[in-house]
């Protein structure tokens, strides 16, 4: 079971991988960073992203009528395109307050967009906070 820093080394690992970090969505703080930055800032990018996954987990429209979401977000990820690359959002269910995600920012040309959901997905799942 990995730590943060193990987590985000891993992240670093797929193909087209260019920054990784998790976020703290409330506070907009980024608790590990590996890589670059889109904007040569960690802390910038984690609360910006902070804001994009707070809007996701917090609002109903995500959620569909009769389901329930437990503790955690009702959204399991987000994916972000841009001309250059793909963001993905991962949240990341904890046994206090699931207020955390993974951010891993993939370039366009080389990355595995389906692969980074799948390990992204992998990783939250091992990931080990406390």
């Amino acid at each position: 079971m990995p730590g943060i820093d193990e987590c985000l080394l891993e992240a670093m690992a797929l193909p087209g991988a260019r920054g990784a970090s998790l976020v703290d969505w409330t506070s907009g703080l980024a608790l590990g960073t590996a890589g670059d930055s889109p904007v040569g800032d960690h802390e910038t990018t984690a609360a910006e992203t902070a804001e994009l996954a707070r809007s996701a987990a917090e609002f109903d429209t995500f959620v569909a009528a009769g389901e329930s979401v437990g503790d955690g977000p009702p959204v399991e990820d987000l994916i972000v395109t841009t001309r250059a690359g793909y963001h993905v959002l991962r949240f990341v269910e904890t046994s206090f307050d699931s207020s955390v995600f993974l951010h891993l920012w993939l370039d366009r040309d080389t990355g595995n967009l389906a692969l980074a959901r799948l390990r992204l997905r992998d990783l939250a799942e091992r990931l080990v906070l406390g």
